[in-house]
């Protein structure tokens, strides 16, 4: 017996898993079409220096990064956005704007395994990138909503809040990009009251340290009560002031299309990437204590990698967390059972004939597995009940005279002669 093994953090998934996360997939590419997203596909290695410009601390330090033969230090992608970043700075910097752009595939963080997080993960990638507006916001909020519930997701919460507001507090209060985003990864990590010691010990004004706290601990589902009160928070400091102001008016886009979305406004939420500019979003189901979900505004990126000023809003999907999400909720895939046949030679000669009907039932679009392993017939049949077959086609030699075969049903253990021109109304029927 071998021993090999996956390593550590990677696993397969089988067959029935990764007919679910394509099916995730599909209705990822279906909600792309609808919003008008265009697809690319961008190299699972880039340049480590591109991955790590903004990516904040706990990223970095989370990347498989190596050498390649050419000395040229590299890494495989921890998340999509850079690459598309890289894209739109370079290659699509003349297209017009705005640029929809969708990806999924694969993605690497050397995370401690644990339930939902892996180090190799799946995601669906949207970045709606060249506009600043709050409905660009609310477009990426309302399209995540019609993802989950086109999969059948339910009782899902959006997170929201805007790193405008700390950031602003703390521009005003001068201190160092490397404080702020020190202050924001402890509050990502939850560890508030840290956070609030961090803010004590870079030797802040009494006041900034109250409101700080007083924002952590401002959250609620009435969005607007929660907007007002952090109004009141940061009435003197205008770029915070400016943030809430955008809060809220993203906010009120989304009330006001309709779509019927549970947000719960959280003023003490931060994101682990240092590229957020704006607001930010997670969704979480009460079935796990991992978001589905995440993105927000970043609208310095395409610059630092050389392009036009752009701002960008995006969100990534973790389709291998839906999917654990899909069966903590027991949610059914909603793609009709295609029937599935088998075809049994009655003896060696007649190989080649049922090879020709299995071709011309694939050729009507039904699933056919033609019997390989030479068994005799009562094995075969025994082995099509124990592979949930719907249907069995037996060839034989006395039916093949009259141009027809016996076709077996396998739920109902009965079996007829039917011609084999009638064989796939039959079989659909």
């Amino acid at each position: 017996m071998s021993s090999f093994q996956t390593v550590r953090g990677m696993r397969d998934f089988m067959p029935e898993e990764a007919k679910m996360m394509r099916y995730i997939e599909g209705k990822a590419r279906r909600i792309a079409e609808l919003y008008g997203y265009k697809e690319i596909i961008t190299p699972v290695v880039e340049s480590y220096e591109l991955l790590s410009a903004k990516a904040g601390e706990e990223v970095r330090l989370r990347m498989y990064a190596f050498k390649d033969l050419g000395g040229r230090m590299v890494a495989l992608r921890p998340e999509f956005t850079p690459s598309v970043a890289r894209l739109v700075a370079t290659t699509l910097r003349n297209e017009p704007r705005p640029f929809r752009l969708f990806c999924v595939g694969s993605l690497y963080r050397y995370d401690e395994p644990q339930m939902g997080r892996y180090r190799e993960f799946w995601q669906s990638n949207f970045e709606l990138m060249g506009s600043n507006k709050p409905e660009a916001d609310a477009e990426i909020i309302m399209l995540t909503n019609d993802f989950l519930r086109s999969v059948g997701l339910k009782n899902y919460v959006f997170k929201v809040g805007h790193v405008g507001v700390l950031r602003g507090i703390f521009a005003q209060e001068n201190v160092e990009e490397k404080n702020v985003n020190e202050v924001m990864q402890l509050m990502d990590k939850k560890a508030y009251a840290e956070a609030v010691r961090r803010v004590k010990e870079i030797g802040v004004s009494k006041k900034c340290v109250e409101n700080v706290q007083r924002l952590i601990e401002l959250k609620g589902k009435d969005t607007l009560e929660i907007v007002g009160k952090m109004r009141e928070c940061v009435g003197e400091y205008d770029k915070a002031l400016e943030a809430v102001e955008n809060l809220q008016e993203i906010l009120k886009l989304i009330a006001e299309g309709e779509s019927k979305i549970t947000i719960t406004v959280d003023a003490g939420f931060a994101r682990g990437l240092e590229y957020y500019t704006g607001a930010i979003f997670e969704v979480n189901i009460p079935e796990l204590d991992i978001a589905l979900a995440g993105g927000g505004r970043y609208d310095r990126l395409i610059e630092l990698f050389g392009g036009e000023p752009t701002p960008a809003v995006g969100i990534a999907h973790g389709l291998d967390r839906i999917m654990l999400a899909m069966q903590k909720q027991g949610t059914k895939m909603d793609a009709a059972e295609a029937k599935k046949v088998v075809v049994i030679p009655a003896k060696e000669e007649l190989k080649a004939d049922a090879l020709k009907i299995a071709n011309k039932l694939r050729g009507a679009g039904i699933t056919v597995e033609v019997e390989v392993m030479g068994r005799k017939m009562g094995k075969a049949l025994e082995d099509a009940d124990r592979r949930k077959m719907d249907y069995a086609i037996i060839v034989g030699e006395r039916e093949l005279k009259d141009g027809a075969v016996v076709l077996r049903d396998m739920a109902n253990r009965v079996q007829n002669s039917v011609k084999i021109e009638e064989l796939v109304e039959r079989v659909k029927g």
